[in-house]
């Protein structure tokens, strides 16, 4: 049976300035734990420490750009209407240092979880 998510929770996001994670889908807001979809709104200058997760990452961006940093030092910017894949185990950065900032949507199998992301020491 169809099932309405009708708003979704709002998650603490890692990074400054800070940025705006709805998660439509996920360990928070539907208690699922095999993927996590969720909206996030990254301002102009944000940026988190880098990670390592235990969990398949793909991401469409809506507007904007979206740098996302790999292991081998080559960024990619992502614009919108592209997507990126980052696999399991991947080391992977991810910033929006262009005017304007980046909305996206972040879908993570299994789901998103702070206990799986293994981000850098700061």
């Amino acid at each position: 049976m169809p099932r309405l998510i009708a708003t979704p929770s709002l998650v603490e996001a890692a990074g400054t300035p800070p940025k705006r994670i709805e998660e439509f889908v996920g360990r928070v807001n539907s208690g699922t734990e095999a993927l996590s979809i969720a909206r996030m709104t990254s301002p102009f200058g944000w940026s988190e420490p880098g990670q390592r997760p235990e969990f398949d990452e793909y991401t469409l961006v809506l507007s904007g750009i979206l740098r996302v940093e790999r292991e081998d030092g080559a960024p990619l910017d992502v614009a919108a209407g592209q997507a990126v894949h980052v696999a399991a185990g991947d080391w992977v950065r991810y910033s929006t240092p262009h005017d304007g900032g980046a909305t996206y949507i972040a879908v993570c199998t299994p789901a998103f979880s702070p206990d799986t992301v293994h981000r850098d020491a700061v």
